[in-house]
């Protein structure tokens, strides 16, 4: 007798990213500019053994033991100060607005999860984090890409004609959120202007309220020589409006990403208790020990002066793959906006080249032995398709060179197969 499954379970299939990772484990010899994996030769181990050896002189047992379903107090209380701090706010962020997740993906998930039933509709950005997208579908929510900007920020007259078109419609109710990838995005490495969040927050400002606004800025601490400006919409709600705001970030893509620790800032009350509601039923709390070794590294210093290490190695590779791929791809009519912070370089091949995963481009780049995420996942509708996203993270500087050489060889194979 087979088992009936729930929808949720129905609905579920193999992620994306887990097609990569089997090509990758299949194939050892892969080098991958796929994943958004970080170095570990910049992973801070000895230095956290130092916070670990500090914690037990200290003798707290508590931080072994379970912990609250919110998250640490002492952590909160750093991480609402940071943020702050970044966003030059004007006030001080409500501590009880905030929590502590299992990285900054579950953060995202119950924020969806509590406020979406399936067929609900989530605006995204062009492209838009794929694997937020995954979680979409999982979920039964489906994601309608905003009309963009040329600079990369939202179309806010293009989207007031979106929420007017639903409200003819009669489906205005099915809108729930628009989403923002706010700084150094993945995958387009973009960072959201103050003036696109602000005149986002008046438009959604129209809707009493029924439309949040998501965040995410789990790139925001990596940027190369000097922050991205622009405020947090946190920063900027006191603009006379009753918008929504869910905040996301993590503490582990800019210091240890084992740790899986993320935060997140909600300012609608009732939200954040079915939030942390559902949270508690899934974990009782995230791992307490992770959030006292954060503490800790926030509170000594360690995770600034770890910042700096990746931010040096970030910009030196982000370097290293332009250089190597300028010469051939270039020529080849391919193009790219170099980042000022994050993981990721956002390709734009010629618009008779495709990149999708049943591409001659993608088998190619795999017999060449490489890696790449295809930039259709990007795409709420799958298109355009003849992007790619290369991730510099994971490899060392002359694994990377051999990446994108390998990269540039499957262009220029694929390239001269369409010619023949």
């Amino acid at each position: 007798m087979s088992l009936k499954f729930s929808q949720l379970g129905t609905r579920q299939t193999e992620s994306d990213i887990a097609r990569l990772m089997t090509a990758a484990l299949q194939r050892p010899e892969l080098l991958s500019l796929a994943a958004g994996f970080t170095d570990d030769r910049t992973l801070p181990l000895a230095e956290l053994t130092e916070v670990a050896v500090s914690l037990c002189e200290e003798g707290d047992r508590s931080v072994l033991q379970y912990g609250a379903n919110q998250g640490s107090q002492k952590l909160r209380k750093l991480m609402t100060g940071r943020l702050e701090a970044q966003d030059h706010a004007g006030w001080s962020y409500d501590l009880e607005c905030s929590f502590i997740s299992n990285g900054s993906q579950q953060a995202l998930y119950l924020a969806v999860q509590t406020l979406c039933d399936p067929g609900d509709i989530v605006l995204v950005e062009q492209p838009t984090y794929f694997v937020f997208l995954e979680m979409l579908r999982g979920l039964g929510v489906e994601a309608i890409s905003m009309p963009m900007l040329r600079n990369g920020d939202v179309d806010k007259a293009g989207l007031s004609n979106v929420l007017e078109a639903y409200a003819a419609a009669g489906n205005l109710d099915r809108v729930k959120a628009v989403y923002l990838v706010s700084y150094y995005a993945n995958p387009s490495g973009h960072s959201v202007s103050r003036e696109c969040k602000s005149s986002l927050l008046a438009l959604l400002g129209k809707f009493d309220g029924t439309i949040a606004l998501f965040e995410d800025a789990a790139y925001r601490e990596l940027f190369y020589a000097k922050p991205f400006e622009a405020e947090s919409s946190l920063a900027l709600a006191g603009e006379g409006n009753d918008v929504p705001i869910f905040y996301s970030t993590t503490l582990t893509k800019p210091f240890a990403t084992g740790l899986k620790v993320g935060f997140g800032y909600c300012t609608h009350g009732d939200w954040l208790d079915r939030m942390m509601a559902v949270k508690g039923q899934q974990d009782f709390g995230t791992a307490n020990y992770n959030q006292a070794l954060l503490a800790k590294s926030l509170e000594t210093g360690l995770f600034d002066r770890h910042l700096g290490v990746l931010r040096k190695s970030y910009l030196e590779k982000i370097e290293t793959l332009h250089i190597h791929l300028a010469d051939t791809l270039l020529a080849q009519g391919w193009s790219w906006t170099l980042p000022e912070g994050g993981l990721y370089l956002w390709l734009m091949a010629p618009g008779d080249m495709e990149t999708g995963f049943d591409s001659e481009l993608h088998q190619a780049a795999i017999e060449a032995g490489v890696l790449y995420v295809p930039g259709e996942l990007c795409n709420a509708g799958r298109s355009p398709r003849n992007w790619a996203r290369l991730s510099f993270g994971v490899l060392g500087l002359e694994d990377l060179k051999k990446a994108a050489d390998r990269f540039c060889f499957a262009v220029k194979h694929t390239t001269a197969m369409k010619i023949s």
